[in-house]
């Protein structure tokens, strides 16, 4: 018998039970585009969030972290000019430092991240203009909410794994998933977990239910 899968981000995927962990708030009323020549994204929410409060976002072209990401861009009628080769914002700022030094970026980003872009590129000598258009909170579950014994749980981000734990107690029954490497850290070390083959929702159902149908 199949276990059931539980998607923890805010999506909805078929094949999977959804428990969201996280929700979203607009804090810009505005964003100043004459900033930059170039903006950074790293988190489809982000640019969500852009064209909400100003879609002339497109009119600059974009670096990306991630597919998902990048694919958000483009489906909004952005260009991406540069994607990260894996899916980490430190990647992507050492991938700046080499390509986009002299260009004046504006990095559209969430109240709290996992990587302190700012600081890194500061020390190499570049500035990188800021503006922080949202944040994320904790979806607040009762008892009853809680997955179900040998659930295999997904999880998207380190705020997911922050809320489920705000939530609910792991159960030694459970698996989880997670889209990445760096998300993993953010596991306590007695989960036993997955990272899924590419940093995709896709590819986290997937990894699922592979563990899903097995014996």
């Amino acid at each position: 018998m199949s276990k059931p899968i539980y998607l923890l981000s805010p999506e909805k995927k078929e094949a999977t039970l959804a428990l969201p962990m996280i929700e979203f708030k607009t804090l810009a009323d505005e964003i100043d585009l004459s900033l930059a020549d170039i903006l950074m994204f790293t988190s489809k929410q982000a640019v969500k969030t852009a064209e909400s409060v100003n879609p002339s976002w497109k009119k600059l072209p974009c670096l990306a972290i991630g597919t998902a990401t990048a694919k958000q861009i483009e489906t909004l009628g952005g260009r991406v000019i540069h994607q990260a080769e894996s899916f980490y914002a430190e990647v992507l700022s050492q991938e700046i430092i080499r390509k986009f030094k002299e260009k004046k970026i504006l990095y559209l980003r969430p109240k709290v991240v996992s990587f302190d872009s700012k600081t890194f590129l500061e020390k190499a000598g570049l500035h990188l203009e800021e503006k922080v258009i949202y944040e994320t909170f904790c979806v607040a579950y009762k008892v009853k909410n809680t997955p179900v014994k040998d659930a295999i749980l997904i999880f998207t981000s380190p705020s997911t794994i922050r809320c489920f734990f705000k939530n609910f107690s792991w159960h030694d029954s459970y698996t989880a998933v997670v889209i990445g490497k760096s998300t993993k850290k953010h596991l306590p070390q007695y989960v036993v977990s997955k990272v899924a083959d590419k940093p995709t929702i896709e590819a986290c159902i997937a990894k699922a239910q592979s563990i899903s149908n097995s014996k």
